[in-house]
């Protein structure tokens, strides 16, 4: 549930002035919870955003929260029932949570979001090599896409797919395709010859190949789609009951002032900029032909 004024809190100021002790205020008692689509290992994503949440703690004076999620959907959901105010969205599902919750709001994004791309890669048994153009040979492949409700992984590759194919997928391929439910688990998928193809974030597949946990030879990028805006941080309009007006703003603030090494480490970004509903336009007019805005 969300966290408001209400009886309990009520009770526990009103014990605390009893008792002599300083009655805490709402803002001061209320948890702030955040969330952010499970795009990789759920272990890993924990331990990236245990430090956000105490730095934002620190910056903003409350109980700050980090709340893992167990799939895409189930981090709109989160943000829709009002039990995280606060989630580091995919452009689709922040799309999807921005409509479910009228009065939610973008309100930042990575410096490299406005412009972010997806690779394509193969397994060299596909027998498909890089090129600029769209490789229409993965459509004889065994072929993986991300998380159903991935912008990056999913979203995006197949509007990619219908427009350069004049195809849905289920034409387009002749084997089965599937979803493999994260970013690195089609990297690894590909690259251990299960399927011979995939789409995915340009992001997680650079991190895995820095890190050494991808051969790249073994799940080569054949091809980079052009850029479209992704993720991003929503906020839910509840802050500003629970933690009084101008909140959601210094929300934004801190949010935009993050360090840089904290964000590069939780988010694998340069730094934070300004975001807005309308930087979205586009997902949500994809999403909305691919009958994928609920």
């Amino acid at each position: 549930m969300s966290p408001r004024s209400g009886p309990g809190l009520a009770f526990a100021a009103l014990l605390a002035a009893c008792s002599g002790a300083p009655a805490e205020t709402a803002a001061e008692a209320a948890t702030l919870r955040f969330s952010a689509i499970p795009d990789q290992n759920t272990t890993l994503l924990q331990e990236r955003y245990a430090p956000v949440a105490l730095h934002l703690a620190a910056a903003l004076d409350v109980p700050v929260e980090y709340v893992p999620a167990s799939d895409y959907g189930a981090s709109v959901e989160m943000f829709k029932n009002g039990d995280v105010q606060l989630a580091w969205f995919g452009g689709l599902t922040g799309v999807q949570a921005r409509k479910a919750v009228p009065g939610a709001r973008a309100v930042a994004q990575g410096v490299e979001d406005p412009q972010y791309f997806s690779y394509f890669i193969a397994h060299p048994d596909a027998g498909l090599a890089p090129s600029e153009d769209f490789p229409v040979g993965i459509g004889a492949v065994p072929f993986t896409f991300g998380s159903e409700s991935s912008t990056s992984g999913r979203l995006m590759p197949e509007f990619f797919i219908r427009e350069s194919t004049g195809k849905a997928p289920a034409d387009f391929f002749s084997e089965p395709y599937g979803f493999s439910g994260a970013h690195d688990r089609t990297a690894k998928l590909v690259e251990s010859g299960q399927v011979q193809a995939g789409a995915l974030s340009y992001k997680t597949y650079d991190k895995l190949v820095e890190k050494g946990e991808i051969d790249p030879a073994k799940a080569q990028v054949i091809w980079k789609t052009p850029p479209y805006a992704d993720y991003n941080f929503t906020v839910h309009p509840s802050v500003e009951e629970t933690y009084g007006a101008g909140f959601g703003d210094r929300l934004a603030a801190v949010l935009l002032e993050m360090p840089p090494l904290l964000v590069e480490s939780a988010f694998s970004r340069s730094g934070m900029i300004a975001a807005s509903d309308e930087d979205y336009g586009r997902i949500a007019e994809v999403a909305t032909q691919l009958d994928m805005l609920r």
